[in-house]
């Protein structure tokens, strides 16, 4: 697939063949080295800085997904503000959890895989079918999990078909489970999950639902060393993002900021957070 410097410009016949809507066959089938799962490792353990933990909650107009902005090393910050939500296409969002390299890599390729299919094919796949791509990607990287660089992305968004959010989960093998109401993943993930069970109700405004993430990710933080809060001084702030049928909108920064400040200002008069009903 090189470009050739005698050519005439002309693209090479790989790219002017007719052949699967999939992106990740087309490289499989001309440049099998360029996909993830193929490439060597040194021996021994590799060391690689990892992210961690991401957040989803549905409501009845939506969903929203969010994430820290921590990434970890062994027992060092490796970055205080890093990225791990994304956009997967105008309905669809991903939010990784698992070696960040490896993890943002998946993501590039997983925006190129429906982009290259609606190109092909003249429309959108499904949001159960956009599950499906993912984790057939997640699974092809199994080699490397085994040898400790594993990627384990939460998958949401607005299904068109039944007109609401909805979110997906992945073990490392591929495994695909379909959360109802909040589901979280990554180091800090049993926390999170604890927090978002006492305090989730299906009635959720939207405006609640970005809250009850930052809660959760907040009491993730309050309790797993590789999970970052809020951080005043530096002014770094979880991403948020909610998708509707209006499509994909992340929280500016305004707005993410202004919610954890008032997160954070609630939390000096209640350290442990927001109390549930006990009936």
């Amino acid at each position: 697939m090189e470009a050739n410097p005698r050519s005439t410009g002309r693209l090479p016949a790989a790219f002017l063949t007719p052949g699967s809507s999939s992106f990740m066959d087309f490289l499989a089938d001309h440049s099998p080295d360029l996909l993830p799962g193929n490439r060597k490792l040194p021996e021994g353990i590799v060391e690689a800085p990892h992210g961690t933990t991401i957040v989803a909650a549905t409501f009845p107009g939506g969903v929203v997904l969010a994430g820290d902005r921590r990434a970890t090393m062994g027992n060092m910050i490796a970055q205080r503000d890093i990225e791990k939500v994304f956009p997967a296409d105008e309905y669809s969002a991903v939010g990784i959890a698992g070696t960040a390299g490896l993890a943002v890599e998946m993501v590039k390729l997983f925006q190129l895989e429906l982009e290259h299919f609606e190109k092909v094919e003249g429309a959108t796949l499904s949001l159960e079918g956009k599950a499906n791509r993912l984790s057939t990607m997640i699974r092809g990287n199994l080699g490397m999990a085994m040898q400790g660089l594993a990627v384990v992305p939460l998958f949401a968004g607005w299904d068109e078909g039944k007109e609401k959010g909805r979110i997906f989960s992945y073990d490392v093998t591929g495994g695909r489970s379909e959360e109802h109401g909040f589901a979280a993943t990554g180091s800090g993930s049993i926390f999170a999950r604890g927090s978002m069970k006492k305090l989730y109700r299906a009635d959720l405004t939207e405006e609640q639902a970005t809250t009850l993430v930052v809660q959760a990710l907040y009491d993730a933080a309050d309790d797993d060393s590789a999970t970052g809060g809020p951080d005043m001084a530096r002014r770094i702030f979880p991403i948020v993002t909610v998708i509707t049928d209006e499509g994909f909108r992340r929280l500016s920064e305004a707005e993410s900021s202004e919610l954890a400040r008032s997160i954070t200002e609630r939390r000096l008069e209640q350290p442990d957070g927001p109390r549930a009903a006990l009936l």
